[in-house]
């Protein structure tokens, strides 16, 4: 099976991002050594919490490098949640800088009438990479699980693969490009679609 770096920098619920992928047939290992993430056939950044604290623990266990290292190999990487949030430059949720391996920001859903903050529950997915690895088998608007206050805004509309309507507003909830993936619902509580969609990750890695 293969094996499935999980990034723990104490911002996440490890426990079920592990078993979603046992559930989608890898090996998972939490860790946050760097010859763990290089020697590990893909990579997940999960995060459950506030975008600063997140890039001050990844800054303070020197992570930042070794996820751009692991990203620079080629193997599938997949962000979910806060996970997928500071693959970005910033955020309005902040002042530290992320990742910036996607261009854009973070941004807090905007005030309307009878909008629920966070959003939160099941939600339906309008596919915009309809040849993206994660959708196959599918079908054309799966429903995910989302917790969140603030949403990605890429810069290049390219990189969004999927996108969800919250009120009247409609925003990136998931990104691919190249060999990074992420996710803003949480696949590993969305029924068997999640855990059909982390196969379709696990997958990747024997491609």
């Amino acid at each position: 099976m293969p094996i499935v770096a999980v990034i723990d920098y104490d911002m996440g619920n490890l426990h079920s991002a592990c078993k979603g992928l046992e559930m989608a047939g890898a090996t998972p290992i939490v860790t946050h050594n760097p010859q763990e993430l290089a020697d590990a056939d893909g990579i997940v950044l999960p995060g459950v919490g506030s975008f600063d604290p997140a890039m001050q623990k990844l800054r303070a266990t020197n992570l930042e490098q070794p996820i751009h290292d692991a990203i620079a190999s080629g193997k599938p990487f997949l962000g979910i949640c806060l996970g997928m949030q500071i693959l970005f430059e910033s955020s309005e949720e902040g002042q530290e800088t992320g990742l910036g391996i996607i261009k854009g920001q973070v941004k807090r859903f905007s005030p309307e009438p009878n909008l629920t903050i966070p959003h939160m529950g099941w939600n339906q997915l309008e596919l915009t990479q309809a040849s993206c690895p994660l959708w196959q088998e599918l079908g054309s608007s799966p429903w995910m699980y989302f917790v969140h206050s603030y949403y990605t805004a890429p810069v290049d509309n390219s990189v969004t693969a999927a996108t969800t309507t919250h009120g009247s507003q409609n925003v990136t909830v998931a990104i691919a490009k190249n060999n990074v993936m992420a996710v803003q619902f949480h696949p590993e509580k969305s029924s068997t679609t999640g855990i059909h969609l982390l196969k379709n990750f696990v997958r990747m890695m024997s491609a």
